[in-house]
Order: C-alpha cells, then sequence, then structure tokens
C-alpha cells in the first residue's frame, strides 16, 4: 500500500525593508517629470511619448497592493538609478538568494520538527536565479549541512507547487524520505521601476515547506496530499527576455524588452477561466466540489483575479477566511505567493478539512494540490 504523503512545515520569511506605494509613486513621478523636461523638444514633435503620472490610488485598485518587501530598498527609489543597490558577493561568499533561502528553509524545518539531518533532497523552485551553476539549492544543502542531493527549477509564478509536485513524486516513488522545496523570491532586480504599468506589482520574499511520508510527520500541522495537478500552454503574454544569449546578439541586456513585461489585459482574460477550470477538475478528481473546499490558498498576482476565479468556482465572492489575501502587504511575490498564504492561514484549519494551493503565471503555466488537514 501505497505511504501517505503530507506537508509538515511551511517558512515564510521576508526582508526587514519595504516600499508602500506612496514611496513608489513619488519616485517613479519624479523620474517621469524629470524624463519629460528632458524630451520636451522631442515630446512636441511626437518622436516621444510623455510619460504619464502614477498614483497609489491606482495601484491599489488595479491590484489590491499596497506595499511590497525588498531585499536592497537603496537605489530603487533613486530616481538617477532606479533599481536596486546589490554589493557583489565572491565566489566564497554564500551567494543573496542562498541567504534568503536559508531564512525560510530554517523556517519551515522548525515548523515540520525537523533538523538538516532528516532532509535527503533540497529543491530550490522559483522564478528566477541569480546564475545558472552550481545550483542554488546545492549551495542551501551545503550550508544547511544536508546529506543527499539538490537541483534548481523554473516554472515562473507557478514554480513554488511545481516544485512540491517533484517532492511528492520523488516520495511517492521512494528516491527520497523527506524534502525541502525553497522558494526564495528575489525579483525586485528583475522589475523595470520606470515602468508604470508593472513598477508596483512584485516584492521580495522567501518561502518553503516540508514534504515526507506520513509515518514519519510529528509536527502541529500536517496536511495529507491527496493529489497533485499541473498543466501548461504556451503564451508570450508574460516575459522576461534577460538571459546569457543577449551577450552575443549585441543588444542591451538590461533594456526594458529584456525585464519582466505582460500584456496585462490578455493574461487576466485567458489565465481566470483556465485556473477555475483546472482547480474545477482536480476537485472532481475526488469527488469534491467548490463548496467542499473550507480554505483557498490561491496565487497572489491580482486580487481581481482570485476575485474573479472564486465568483466562478462558488458562484459568489469568497470571504477573507475563505481565499486570504496576502497581496496587499507582500504585492505578488512570484511562486511564493500561495505558499506565503498558506503559511499565515493554515493552523486554524480542523482535522478533515478540504484546501487547495494554486499558482498559475507565465507558460501559462498552473500547479494545484488538493490537501487534508491530518
Amino acid at each position: 500500500m501505497a505511504q501517505q504523503i503530507v506537508i509538515s512545515g511551511v517558512g515564510v520569511w521576508h526582508p526587514e525593508e519595504s516600499i508602500t506605494n506612496e514611496e513608489l509613486v513619488n519616485s517613479y513621478n519624479a523620474y517621469a517629470d524629470n524624463y519629460n523636461n528632458e524630451n520636451a523638444d522631442k515630446i512636441e514633435a511626437g518622436v516621444l511619448t510623455a510619460m504619464p503620472h502614477s498614483s497609489a490610488e491606482f495601484i491599489e485598485k488595479a491590484s489590491g497592493i499596497k506595499s511590497r518587501y525588498i531585499y536592497q530598498k537603496e537605489g530603487a527609489l533613486d530616481i538617477t538609478r532606479m533599481k536596486p543597490q546589490i554589493a557583489p558577493r565572491g565566489d566564497d561568499m554564500l551567494s543573496h538568494q542562498a541567504e534568503i533561502a536559508l531564512e525560510a528553509a530554517k523556517k519551515a524545518l522548525v515548523a515540520a520538527n525537523k533538523t538538516a539531518q532528516d532532509i535527503d533532497a533540497v529543491i530550490v523552485s522559483c522564478a528566477y536565479t541569480q546564475r545558472a551553476y552550481p545550483a542554488i539549492a546545492i549551495e542551501v544543502q551545503e550550508a544547511l549541512g544536508i546529506e543527499g542531493f539538490g537541483f534548481d527549477m523554473l516554472v515562473a509564478c507557478s514554480a513554488a507547487t511545481f516544485g512540491m509536485h517533484r517532492a511528492y513524486e520523488m516520495l511517492a516513488a521512494g528516491s527520497a524520505k523527506c524534502v525541502l522545496v525553497i522558494n526564495p523570491e528575489l525579483v525586485s532586480p528583475q522589475i523595470n521601476y520606470t515602468d508604470r504599468d508593472s513598477h508596483f506589482i512584485f516584492g521580495d520574499v522567501g518561502t518553503a515547506t516540508v514534504l515526507e511520508h506520513a509515518e514519519t510527520a510529528t509536527s502541529d500541522h500536517i496536511y495529507d496530499v491527496l493529489s497533485t495537478k499541473a498543466v501548461t500552454k504556451y503564451s508570450s503574454n508574460i516575459r522576461s527576455n534577460f538571459g546569457y544569449v543577449s551577450r552575443a546578439e549585441d543588444v542591451d541586456p538590461y533594456g526594458p524588452d529584456k525585464l519582466f513585461h505582460q500584456a496585462g489585459r490578455k493574461v487576466f482574460k485567458e489565465v481566470c477561466p483556465m485556473a477555475a477550470d483546472h482547480i474545477a477538475a482536480h476537485l472532481e478528481r475526488h469527488n469534491l466540489t467548490p463548496a467542499d473546499v473550507k480554505r483557498w490558498w490561491l496565487h497572489q498576482a491580482n486580487i481581481n483575479m482570485n476575485t474573479l476565479i472564486c465568483k466562478r468556482l462558488l458562484g459568489r465572492e469568497a470571504t477573507k477566511e475563505e481565499a486570504p489575501i496576502v497581496l496587499d502587504e507582500y504585492a505578488n511575490t512570484a511562486s511564493a505567493g500561495s505558499v506565503i498564504a498558506f503559511g499565515l492561514y493554515h493552523q486554524d484549519l480542523t482535522s478533515g478539512d478540504i484546501g487547495i494551493l494554486c499558482s498559475f503565471g507565465a507558460g501559462y503555466s498552473i500547479g494545484s494540490l488538493v490537501v487534508q488537514k491530518r
């Protein structure tokens, strides 16, 4: 008989520094004014388009975001720079992303009542890694003193759930006994702080989960993973083109087209029904309906997306208790959003309660886990 696989611990870590909508808008508007003044003649001649102003109210209405955490605030609001000032580290030093991963991993291990000696596989799964190799996961494995193996994987904003899928499969296959999945989302270096439509979207954070067999789990809050489900469908509506090939293309490797950009309206129109259908089909696999779900830990990209998805599934708007939102404080944290929601809002459920973790993003990609409180 197959052993039951569980989530036995979750950790959420965020940087000390944050940026409010008001701070972000003040910086962006000052940059826009400076740009418009310097290019007044070209703008008047129609050669260039004037940069529009933004407002904190616009950001909150469009996204539900009020603030975001940032790994390094210095430089991000400087209108002569408009990007974080992150000090480089040598090859013999712990990388920035591994540092974030370690913070989240330690919290997850404590929550799961585990030590590094209990873990035999580490997966770092996120939207971006700061280098190609050696893997951030192997660096974290070494820093924690874990025996076994580790690897990185990238699936944009679905990376966290996809990473948990891989852990589930490894545990089911017997190739690992206890897996640590980490999502160190250091996204701020990829943000174009001069773009009105995207400069407010992302925040930095680290999350982690521990998955293992039920017979070895000893933590206070254990969730059986009933099943996982994933789907991908190619789309260019969310893109990041930054990469090493730019060096050979003789183009600006840091140009706006290389950083995060999206066709937001198309994404909203296409992803919402896709995610709702995915979730409904996943629940149906267990003869469950949306009404049977006690808690919805959904991807935290945009409050209007979550509202619409829940309304399609439930036939009404979900309450804050049913579908918690963390966007106001954390902003969009790429793959970590649904894990933050799970980490902050899972301890109150009672034995037998059903919940679903679901993330969706570039690709398009959608990953979900149906879980039940033990």
